[in-house]
C-alpha cells in the first residue's frame, strides 16, 4: 500500500486481531518526523514505527522495497534491531537481503511473481547460508507496482492460481518454506480457495486500505468506495518512474494532471533516486520531463495526508477495489475474512483458517501489505 497508508495504527490493529500487521517503510522518515515534531532519519523512523506497532501484541513486520535503494539497507538494519517479526521485500529482487545484517529472529520473506525469480533468490541467498523463511507470490491483480511486463499482465499463465503450483514446487525444493499469495485476494472464499490450492497464507492490501485504522486520507478511502471497475487501470504513460506497470485510480488528481501534462517535473523527496556513474543518488525520470511519468513519492505522500497542498494525491488500489462499498474497522474486516458474521469478544478464540508453518513463520493467518 506504499507510503503512509500502512503505519503502526493499522499494523498494530491487524496484529492484535491475529493477523500479521505489515508497516510500509516508504517515506517513514518524513511521516514519523512530522508526528514527533523533530527530524529523524530513516533508521530511527523504522525502529520507532516497528516498536510502536509491536506494543499492541501479536506479529508485526515491515515491507521494504528494493527500488528505494537509497534507504534500503538502513531500513533493513533498523527493522532487525527493532525485532520486527518479518521483513517482506519486493519492488525488485532482494538478492542481498540476508547479507545486510544477521536477521536473528526476524524472518526474511522475498516477494516474487514467478518460480524463476524465486529460484534466483534462493541461489543467491545460499551464498549467505540462508534460505527464505517464506515467500510472497504476488499476481497481476495487485495494486501499486506489478512485477510483470505490460504485455504479460493478462496472460492466462500469469493468473495467480496458475503461478502458484510452480512457485510451491520451487519452495519445497529450496527448503519447504511457506508460500503466501497476494494480488486480488478479496474475500473469505478467496482465502479458502487458495489455501485449498496449496497456499499457506494470504497477503491483502486493498481491503485494509479502506479501514478506519488505515492512515490513508478520507478522500482516498472514499475514492475507492466510489470506484467502478473501469476506474481502476494499469498506467503506462504517464506511469511510475520505476518503469514498472502501476495500478491506479484514473480519477486520482495527480494522475489526471500528469496525463494532461500540467504537472511541472520536479523531485524533492528523492526516494526513488538512482545512482549516476559517480555513485551519487541524483537520477529520477519524474524529475526530467512530464510526458511519461508521475511522481509517486509526492503523490502517495499526499494520499496519506502528508502536505497535500504541495502536491495532488495519487491513488493506487488493487484490481478488485471496485468491490469495496464501505469503510470497516480492522476487527470487522478480520471477522468477515474468517467467515464470521459479526465480531466476537476479544477473549474468544474463533476457528479460522490458520497456517502452522516451520521456522520463524508460525500461525500466520492474514498479512497486510
Amino acid at each position: 500500500m506504499g507510503i503512509g497508508v500502512s503505519l503502526s495504527p493499522l499494523a498494530g490493529s491487524v496484529a492484535r486481531e491475529g493477523g500479521l500487521g505489515i508497516i510500509s517503510s516508504a517515506g517513514l522518515d518524513r511521516l514519523v518526523s512530522r508526528r514527533l515534531k523533530k527530524k529523524i532519519d530513516t533508521y530511527e523512523a523504522v525502529r520507532e514505527e516497528v516498536s510502536l506497532a509491536k506494543r499492541e501484541g501479536g506479529a508485526v513486520g515491515i515491507n521494504i522495497m528494493v527500488a528505494i535503494s537509497r534507504d534500503y539497507e538502513d531500513s533493513v538494519r533498523a527493522a532487525i534491531d527493532a525485532k520486527a517479526d518479518v521483513i517482506i521485500s519486493g519492488g525488485g529482487l532482494p538478492l542481498s537481503l540476508p547479507g545486510i545484517k544477521k536477521p536473528g529472529e526476524t524472518a526474511l520473506v522475498p516477494v516474487v511473481s514467478s518460480a524463476r525469480a524465486l529460484t534466483l533468490i534462493c541461489r543467491k541467498w545460499e551464498r549467505y547460508g540462508y534460505r527464505p523463511d517464506a515467500v510472497v507470490l504476488e499476481g497481476p491483480l495487485a495494486g501499486g507496482h506489478l512485477g510483470f511486463k505490460f504485455d504479460e499482465l493478462y496472460s492466462q499463465s500469469n493468473k495467480l492460481e496458475n503461478l502458484l503450483p510452480a512457485v510451491k514446487e520451487t519452495a519445497m525444493k529450496c527448503g519447504n518454506f511457506p508460500v503466501i499469495v497476494a494480488g486480488g485476494i478479496y474475500s473469505h472464499n478467496d482465502i479458502v480457495r487458495f489455501l485449498r490450492l496449496g497456499a499457506d497464507g494470504v497477503q491483502m492490501g486493498t481491503r485494509f486500505l479502506v479501514t478506519e485504522e488505515s492512515s490513508a486520507s478520507a478522500p482516498y478511502k472514499q475514492a475507492v468506495v466510489d470506484a467502478r471497475r473501469e476506474d481502476i487501470i494499469v498506467s503506462r504513460k504517464p506511469g511510475s518512474p520505476c518503469g514498472m506497470p502501476f495500478r491506479v485510480l484514473r480519477r486520482a488528481p495527480m494522475f489526471i494532471t500528469a496525463k494532461e501534462r500540467r504537472r511541472s517535473p520536479h523531485c524533492n523527496k528523492g526516494y526513488l533516486l538512482q545512482k549516476d556513474r559517480q555513485g551519487n543518488f541524483v537520477n529520477c525520470p519524474a524529475n526530467a520531463e512530464n510526458s511519461a511519468y508521475f511522481c509517486i513519492c509526492n503523490g502517495l505522500l499526499s494520499s496519506a495526508g502528508y502536505n497535500p497542498r504541495e502536491e495532488e494525491p495519487l491513488y493506487t488500489v488493487g484490481a478488485n477495489g471496485y468491490r469495496v462499498d464501505r469503510v470497516l474497522t480492522v476487527r470487522e474486516l478480520m471477522h468477515e475474512l474468517r467467515g464470521l458474521s459479526a465480531p466476537v469478544p476479544r477473549d474468544a478464540d474463533p476457528e479460522c483458517p490458520a497456517l502452522e508453518a516451520s521456522g520463524r513463520m508460525t500461525r500466520t493467518i492474514i498479512s497486510t501489505h
